[in-house]
């Protein structure tokens, strides 16, 4: 079969045909010429328009076959629009002045997922320039046209992308059926939330049901202001990551007590005993808890409590889990460990938020939104950080945005 062949059953490109091939360099030079009595369409209205001259051959690099690159060679049509003036026609396997045809485009955008965008660049002997601009097209036509619609749930969470207190607020959709990156945003400030609302509409807004976020500040003030009428969870994993705050500042404080007070520092190294879950803790783990058990200490008292919180996340109703939290940061509060009490009152302050756990079918909690986020920070350290927020942004949507990409009539990969 040949070449010619291939490419008209696989990419056939409406007024213009394939030529002449040749393979030069190591390249298999593909010439493009206008089908015959053709007009040329103009670059920036896309009407059908006299033609002014010829440019240059330009070079226009395809996927490659058999391990063995591919180039377009044409020279474009220059254009006399009545509107626009003397333009480059349009091309459809290219946008703009790029090197770069579509079908590559997506090809390296497809790859750019599995491996760092260094390293497709390599690979496919482009430069990392070419590697971006087909992430962007396709992100860029993904963000076009994806379906906000029917969005019923959303978490808010933070992450840190640079040294400095630098951090990303990534807002995502939590439903069951699809979890997805929905915004990306530079700082976690007030500002940047109302942004993501200002984007998501008014009437998407009031169709949510459940939002599921940490007790930052900003994020609180933003959701009371702009989702008045939606359930506003208090997430789970963040609830026990404060109450697990308290145990190791606790263990700390106490660990330099005793070096002071000339005892044997027998809770130095035992960070992970108190903060792990029993399931997931080795056997050397749970054996050198079970002795610290016999201590009477005050990271003892302070773990107890925590473990007996756990309790609380397994009532079916509202009013049970009520009365066991009342009951429960009373004892909490009676027992004169500091750290512990800070948590309480905390939690006490926005007791409502925590109980809204148990009004939602589906007991939302971040914990989709923590896996999501070590995805994001994955993300970026196969690429050692990229330098730009722009980059950050393009990076994280292509790979957890699960974005619509333009229809080929054929897949290369």
């Amino acid at each position: 079969m040949l070449i010619k062949t291939l490419l008209n059953k696989t990419y056939p490109v409406k007024g213009f045909v394939y030529g002449k091939i040749s393979l030069e360099d190591e390249t298999i030079i593909v010439e493009v010429h206008e089908r015959k009595n053709s007009k040329a369409k103009c670059s920036c209205c896309h009407q059908q328009r006299p033609t002014y001259d010829h440019m240059k051959e330009r070079l226009f690099k395809f996927v490659p076959l058999w391990g063995i690159h591919v180039a377009f060679v044409y020279r474009p049509r220059r254009v006399e629009c009545p509107k626009d003036g003397v333009k480059v026609e349009h091309m459809p396997w290219a946008d703009g002045k790029s090197s770069v045809c579509k079908p590559f485009k997506l090809f390296l955008a497809h790859w750019a997922k599995l491996l760092s965008w260094k390293e497709v660049s390599v690979q496919f002997k482009v430069s990392w320039l070419n590697v971006f601009e087909s992430v962007k097209h396709v992100v860029d036509y993904g963000l076009e046209h994806r379906d906000l619609d029917n969005i019923k749930a959303i978490g808010i969470d933070e992450i840190q992308y640079r040294k400095g207190h630098k951090y990303l607020t990534l807002v995502y959709q939590i439903d069951g059926h699809c979890r997805r990156l929905l915004f990306v945003g530079k700082d976690r400030s007030v500002k940047t939330l109302l942004r993501f609302f200002y984007r998501f509409g008014k009437e998407r807004t009031e169709n949510l049901e459940a939002i599921c976020s940490d007790l930052w500040k900003a994020y609180l003030k933003v959701i009371k202001h702009k989702a008045k009428n939606v359930v506003h969870i208090l997430d789970r994993f963040h609830v026990m990551k404060y109450l697990n705050d308290a145990v190791d500042k606790t263990r700390r404080q106490e660990t330099a007590q005793l070096k002071q007070d000339g005892y044997e520092p027998i809770l130095e190294k035992s960070k992970y005993c108190w903060l792990k879950n029993k399931c997931n803790q080795n056997i050397f783990q749970l054996a050198r808890l079970k002795d610290l058990l016999h201590y009477n200490l005050r990271t003892v008292r302070c773990y107890l409590h925590k473990e007996d919180f756990q309790q609380f996340w397994n009532y079916k109703t509202r009013w049970g889990a009520e009365r066991f939290f009342k009951a429960w940061s009373t004892r909490a509060m009676r027992s004169k460990l500091p750290e512990l009490k800070k948590a309480v009152k905390s939690l006490r302050k926005h007791q409502k938020l925590l109980l809204n756990y148990f009004s939602f079918k589906e007991r939302l909690s971040n914990g989709i939104v923590e896996g999501l986020n070590l995805k994001a920070k994955l993300t970026m350290r196969k690429s050692y950080g990229f330098k730009r927020f722009e980059t950050i942004e393009i990076a994280l949507f292509h790979t957890l945005g699960h974005l619509p990409e333009p229809m080929m009539t054929h897949r290369f990969y």
